[in-house]
């Protein structure tokens, strides 16, 4: 993980993440610090309830993300964003001072006005937030910088409320919550003048002010791209799902597990460090990109934790509660519970962190921040809906361990129902799993693959895996032509539909498909997409190159893009391989499976020169000896 942690040595990076750690810290010390002084000394203050207020604080500060982030949006794409970060934090500072007012004067009216405008500073901080990132850092860092920022801002939220709470009970001088508040918001503007500059993307934009039209306009630039719109739904549904966890902590602790505040501050703890360090692991397990293959990883673990804290809670409290925090812990199933929470918050950081960094890297550039901002506002609905549903079935009697367990078998449905709409994000899991628990795959040369714009892979063909280790290689999608026998094979042939694989067939066998095939390559290549090659046609029987046919030439003629020559290395003689039979029919080669596998790319070869005899060549001198 040093790699990602180098970042914060980094003047493009740390004094960014100082401005939103010290946001997102005086976000929850001020908003935790209220909600308990109106909670246990709401009588020197109001004559409302403390149910009420708690829940009139709750909906103030969520308020402004509804109201104001489409404008913040707005804002982000026509202005300087580290302009506007320094702007914000300026705005924090007047609103601390507001809040200090507001406790010398003893005026809930103000404290609460300056919940909403943290709240409104919040939601216009948030567009910069997110898509600041992609301008300053390159594709290869934005999972560990998104990882940084995800951990970082669970780990402040954990510390502000803990501080919030400490200070609003401290001695009887709520003024010292204003005062800690104001000394933060000040160093976190300091920290803001260290951000560098990034130009607006689209500075001719003319603002709108109407929050309604604007945003059914952000959601609309998000909706043109279908991946990034049902990422920002993900997103959206695990906020839901984690602000309704952690919503019930307090009660779950009191009325299930018997213990005392010091038990809320447990939970909270656990499940925090748990996404912080989840959140951390995505830059190891993803190679440094971009890896959507975790979020389903992330989401079968969410589903199975979520479900065994349902059944690892306690029927009823214990005899003696509430008992303090050594007696909680002393109970053996205390520690199960514990362990499942902990597994939920580094399962959600595997679903969360890969999502947002593919939001920031197919969003186009002009229009980031007013996506981002539409993610913002459907962020706050859904945990909205999820703390109503979450009510309404609490009040119709279901518990918290059963309310639990519902939320986890929505996540399924959810998860289910996402990645057959966009059955990228299986097959990447696919993928991953593939060439991380079934082989070890060494990976050379990949940064000759372009990151943008068509190219024609080619590459030896050895097993019938050989699509699905070149797609998890590669940081961009692949349209793989493949011959139609085995494009129709039993089961593979799903994940290779769902791959968008190209069935090919000799002119022999059935020309029309044939011509349909390099229709739909040339098709590809004109929207600049990556396709990949067998130029053998078939896969090795012997393990050695068999002569390359023309199709490539062909290709080239027809529509000149590069060509890119790859080789497989040291899947020859596994289980998916033809050596000594048929391929998949000698289950004792299983034992291989998790032998170390190779990916050579080479230099681009340009169209004039990709004749079959010098791709041979180039593809064999990559491969070596090794088969």
């Amino acid at each position: 993980m040093s790699s990602q942690f180098g970042l914060l040595k980094t003047r493009r990076f740390a004094p960014f993440f100082g401005t939103q750690f010290l946001g997102a810290f005086n976000d929850n010390l001020y908003k935790n610090a209220l909600v308990v002084l109106l909670t246990f000394q709401a009588a020197s203050w109001t004559t409302l309830t403390p149910e009420v207020l708690a829940n009139l604080a709750a909906g103030l500060f969520i308020l402004p993300f509804f109201l104001f982030s489409a404008t913040a949006g707005q804002l982000a794409d026509k202005y300087d964003k580290a302009r506007l970060a320094r702007l914000t934090k300026l705005l924090e500072i007047v609103i601390m001072a507001f809040a200090l007012l507001g406790f010398i004067m003893h005026s809930l009216e103000v404290l609460l006005l300056a919940l909403f405008l943290l709240g409104l500073q919040s939601a216009l901080f948030g567009p910069v937030k997110y898509a600041i990132l992609p301008q300053h850092l390159h594709e290869n860092e934005l999972v560990g910088g998104n990882a940084l920022v995800e951990s970082g801002t669970f780990v402040a939220i954990l510390i502000g409320t803990i501080a919030g709470g400490l200070l609003a009970g401290a001695a009887g001088q709520p003024t010292w919550v204003a005062y800690a508040g104001l000394l933060v918001a000040v160093v976190g503007y300091l920290c803001s003048w260290g951000i560098p500059a990034a130009p607006a993307p689209a500075p001719e934009l003319v603002v709108g002010l109407n929050p309604f039209s604007e945003t059914w306009r952000n959601i609309g630039f998000a909706r043109e791209n279908r991946t990034v719109f049902l990422s920002i739904l993900g997103i959206s549904w695990f906020w839901l799902y984690g602000a309704l966890f952690l919503a019930q902590f307090p009660v779950y602790s009191k009325s299930v597990l018997g213990g005392d505040e010091t038990t809320v501050t447990l939970l909270l703890s656990v499940f925090t460090v748990g996404i912080g360090l989840g959140s951390l692991l995505c830059d190891r397990l993803s190679a440094g990109h971009v890896e959507i293959g975790l979020v389903p990883f992330g989401s079968i673990g969410l589903t199975l934790f979520g479900i065994d804290l349902a059944f690892a809670s306690p029927a009823a409290p214990p005899a003696g509660a509430p008992l303090a925090l050594a007696a909680i812990l002393a109970m053996h199933g205390t520690w199960r519970v514990l362990f499942d929470l902990f597994a939920l918050g580094v399962f959600g950081g595997f679903f969360i962190v890969p999502l947002y960094a593919l939001i920031q890297l197919r969003s186009a550039p002009e229009q980031r921040a007013r996506i981002i901002a539409a993610n913002n506002i459907l962020n706050a609905l859904f945990m909205v809906c999820g703390a109503l549903a979450a009510a309404g079935l609490l009040a119709n009697g279901i518990s918290i361990p059963v309310l639990f367990a519902i939320a986890a078998l929505c996540n399924a449905a959810v998860a289910v129902y996402i990645y057959s709409l966009v059955p990228e994000f299986m097959l990447r899991f696919i993928a991953w799993l593939l060439i991380h628990s079934v082989y070890r795959l060494e990976q050379k040369g990949l940064q000759n693959i372009p990151q943008e714009g068509p190219a024609v892979l080619v590459c030896n063909h050895v097993s019938f895996v050989d699509p699905i280790v070149i797609a998890a290689a590669s940081r961009r999608p692949i349209r793989f032509v493949m011959d139609h026998r085995i494009y129709r094979l039993p089961v593979i042939s799903l994940v290779f539909r769902h791959m968008n694989t190209i069935p090919i067939a000799p002119a022999r066998e059935d020309p029309l498909m044939m011509e349909a095939a390099f229709e739909e390559v040339a098709r590809a290549l004109e929207e600049g997409e990556l396709v990949a090659i067998f130029p053998e046609g078939r896969i090795t029987d012997n393990g050695d190159l068999s002569p390359f046919r023309p199709g490539v030439q062909r290709i080239v003629e027809r529509t000149p893009v590069a060509v890119i020559p790859m080789a497989l290395q040291g899947l020859w003689g596994s289980f998916f391989s033809r050596q000594g039979g048929p391929a998949m029919s000698r289950p004792r080669r299983l034992l291989g499976l998790f032998s170390r596998i190779a990916l050579s790319v080479g230099a681009a070869v340009e169209p004039a020169a990709a004749t079959p005899e010098h791709l041979q060549e180039v593809v064999a001198g990559l491969r070596g000896d090794w088969q």
